[in-house]
């Protein structure tokens, strides 16, 4: 059973991360086992060549897996990454940025999960990446 919906997980993004308006980031499906997340096609987020940035990529991953897990867990804004490995597949189209999210496992201290990034409108993967998140102890998130 969810904890947090779409719009109780970018309200809690812009509570405790006010920058995420201006990414505009957001949370197009959540459900017990996945998330659905976009990332809107900026400039802010082109490396030369005109392809987007890993950083950015990155970024999409991570916030993805945090969100998919507050989502199982509730507003616990202690919890964090304790490993990212992505694999760049292919140089994303200069588009928004799709990334789909899959809980593999939720335990009481870590969540491990992988996200799968597209460019909008092509169904070819550009990046993949695994992630685990350390819980805190109930008695430690605040």
């Amino acid at each position: 059973m969810l904890k947090m919906n779409a719009e109780d997980l970018i309200a809690f993004l812009r509570s405790h991360f006010p920058s995420v308006d201006k990414s505009g980031l957001a949370v197009e499906q959540v459900d017990e086992h996945s998330i659905t997340m976009r990332l809107p096609y900026h400039e802010d987020h082109l490396r030369p060549g005109g392809t987007i940035s890993g950083p950015s990529q990155m970024m999409l991953c991570d916030t993805a897996m945090y969100l998919m897990t507050l989502a199982q867990i509730g507003p616990v804004a202690l919890a964090v990454t304790t490993n990212l490995n992505i694999n760049f597949l292919r140089k994303p189209k200069p588009a928004d940025m799709i990334a789909q999210g899959k809980m593999l496992k939720l335990g009481s201290r870590l969540a491990v999960g992988e996200v799968t990034l597209f460019s909008e409108g092509d169904d070819r993967p550009v990046a993949h990446a695994t992630l685990t998140y350390s819980i805190p102890p109930e008695k430690e998130r605040g």
